[in-house]
């Protein structure tokens, strides 16, 4: 089947189509984003503007009518920090809804956490024992641990690569000032989280499942992506202070020189480097593994699971997106839903906080 997922995330919004089916990998086989950050579209008190709004309808008509024409069958719509913690969330969801009939299910930090873990897991398999990931987003940072499919804990803190950047680094290049300051912030953040993971014991292995790292890795020397997914690769800690120390002394536009990073990501490459460096070093690993599967493939991997296992996280009906879909234009006002809310399903025994 071909099954799309469409991400709106804090630094992109994307949609990616794969084909699949149960016990098979999935395969891409399309995928459209565009850059939109929804944090810089917050007024001062925290809601999304009007013009953030009406980027993110945009985008998810677009998205409906590429998956309609590529003939997706099932379509997985989801949202993470940044419309998550906008005052005006709710009212943001809701508009988009009755504007393209879209729903976006709100994933909740530790939802996202355990689905990227989730993704980790059949990545690396049983052989690969506990599992630490972690996950730097634009809003959020993610932490999960477990020896299972699913963490025993899971824990979202906001110290995304965007949000640090707006919040503590304003100059180009930034002061040493502000990011000591910052420094001194990520680590008082992370320190009682920290301690609770190491309650649990070590893992033996650490992976990072975001842009954020693979852009970190690539200019520590890693393999680039045009050399596929199967490439071993990883970002260790020396690399990473040393990295961090040269970034901060660079403007964002000499950051655009570096291997791996894009426009949207320069400016916030700095904070996402130090919160790499702080994690490596408050959970005392000196490299991590770059692991190619995140998210996305974590909820397309369980959506697979619920077409195979009656029960509990049987699939809820949904609107397919063939030939005779209809398109819906900006200011529609109809009840057709183009996704079902999919369970994100989080273990029963497992701890998370948000």
């Amino acid at each position: 089947m071909r099954l799309g997922v469409l991400d709106i995330g804090s630094n992109t919004v994307h949609l990616l189509l794969v084909d699949a089916h149960p016990g098979a990998r999935p395969v891409a086989f399309a995928s459209h984003k565009r850059p939109l950050s929804l944090v810089q579209f917050l007024d001062a008190e925290g809601n999304i503007n009007d013009a953030g709004q009406h980027e993110l309808i945009e985008f998810v008509l677009e998205a409906w009518e590429f998956a309609a024409r590529h003939k997706a069958e099932d379509l997985l719509a989801f949202c993470t920090s940044a419309i998550r913690e906008a005052t005006n969330g709710a009212e943001v969801l809701a508009r988009v809804k009755h504007e393209t009939t879209v729903t976006l299910q709100e994933l909740t930090g530790s939802e996202e956490a355990s689905m990227t873990f989730f993704a980790v897991r059949r990545w690396y398999g049983w052989g690969a024992g506990p599992i630490l990931d972690l996950d730097i987003g634009g809003g959020s940072f993610e932490m999960a641990f477990g020896q299972d499919e699913l963490p025993e804990l899971a824990v979202s803190v906001p110290l995304g690569a965007s949000r640090l950047t707006r919040d503590w680094l304003h100059d180009d290049p930034p002061t040493a000032k502000s990011v000591k300051a910052l420094r001194k912030y990520i680590r008082q953040t992370l320190k009682p989280v920290v301690r609770e993971f190491k309650q649990l014991g070590r893992a033996n292995l650490v992976a990072g499942t975001s842009k954020t790292f693979r852009s970190l890795a690539r200019i520590a020397g890693a393999a680039p992506s045009g050399a596929g997914p199967y490439v071993k690769r990883e970002l260790h800690a020396t690399d990473l202070g040393l990295w961090a120390q040269r970034i901060s002394a660079m403007t964002v536009e000499d950051r655009l020189y570096l291997p791996g990073v894009s426009d949207a990501r320069a400016a916030q490459i700095l904070a996402g480097a130090l919160v790499a460096e702080a994690a490596l070093e408050m959970f005392e690993f000196p490299s991590m593994e770059i692991c190619p599967w995140a998210l996305r493939e974590g909820l397309i991997l369980r959506r697979l699971d619920q077409l195979v296992f009656d029960g509990p996280l049987a699939p809820a009906p949904h609107v397919g997106l063939g030939d005779a879909a209809p398109v819906p234009r900006l200011g529609a006002n109809t009840a057709t839903a183009a996704t079902a809310a999919v369970p994100i399903p989080i273990p029963s025994a497992g701890r998370q906080a948000n």
